[in-house]
């Protein structure tokens, strides 16, 4: 009886932490991040202020939670697009990963502008921790992409002259523990990938593609083309180079 019961407790626990999130989320895309409020979403759920800050002791730390997991899904999304690709040719690859990162974030709008629009005021991220670790977790599939195709884009990238000096700590740390043998020129590759996948995400997100193209979605199919041809995976023609 006793397992039952502290069972019953972890699962009514977990469904009202996911609420939580939930109607933050639904609060932020009305409002923006700084209408996330813990008072607003205790009246919305009926609880009283003191029972949901034995949930989350801040508005903090509910941040901190909400970003973990926006990562978490997104590495996921990452994780699952580098699996189904991974015997494809190095083109396919970053193709794939690229429609992968538009699909998430066309269906999870809010999560995007949490994680990449602008800081949430007065929000004060930990140190380190969950949201950290979710955020190196993607970094390390992107790294991963990367050094999977770096024998095809390596020619590409000779004037590329780039010293570990360029980069942040953490992520030199990340790329040579994870990936020993890829060079400072293959991590700014990986950085320039991101980019170039990141910016027209970010205009269609935000609504400022929606008086200019009819279809964001082919636009950046061919900016991701045309970042192929760039980097020496398909020729100059398109065509997609086979490994």
């Amino acid at each position: 009886m006793g397992d039952a019961t502290q069972s019953r407790r972890a699962r009514l626990r977990a469904e009202t932490t996911s609420e939580i999130k939930t109607i933050a989320l639904k609060h932020m895309a009305a409002g923006g991040p700084a209408s996330i409020s813990l008072r607003a979403i205790a009246r919305e759920m009926g609880m009283t202020a003191g029972a949901i800050y034995s949930y989350f002791t801040n508005r903090d730390d509910l941040i901190t939670a909400l970003t973990a997991d926006v990562y978490e899904s997104l590495a996921v999304a990452f994780e699952a697009a580098h699996q189904a690709a991974s015997k494809d040719g190095p083109a396919e690859q970053v193709l794939a990963h690229a429609r992968a990162y538009r699909t998430w974030a066309v269906a999870h709008p809010e999560e995007f502008r949490l994680i990449y629009g602008d800081p949430v005021p007065g929000y004060q991220a930990p140190e380190a921790g969950v949201a950290q670790e979710a955020e190196h977790r993607l970094c390390a599939v992107l790294l991963g992409l990367i050094a999977g195709v770096w024998d095809h884009a390596a020619e590409t990238q000779d004037q590329c002259d780039y010293e570990w000096g360029d980069f942040q700590p953490s992520l030199v740390t990340l790329a040579r523990e994870s990936f020993p043998g890829l060079p400072p020129s293959a991590v700014a590759l990986c950085l320039r990938l991101w980019s170039r996948m990141h910016g027209l995400l970010t205009l269609e997100i935000y609504g400022h593609l929606r008086h200019q193209v009819t279809d964001p979605g082919r636009l950046y199919q061919a900016d991701m083309h045309d970042f192929i041809r760039t980097v020496g995976l398909a020729d100059p023609a398109g065509a997609v180079r086979r490994a």
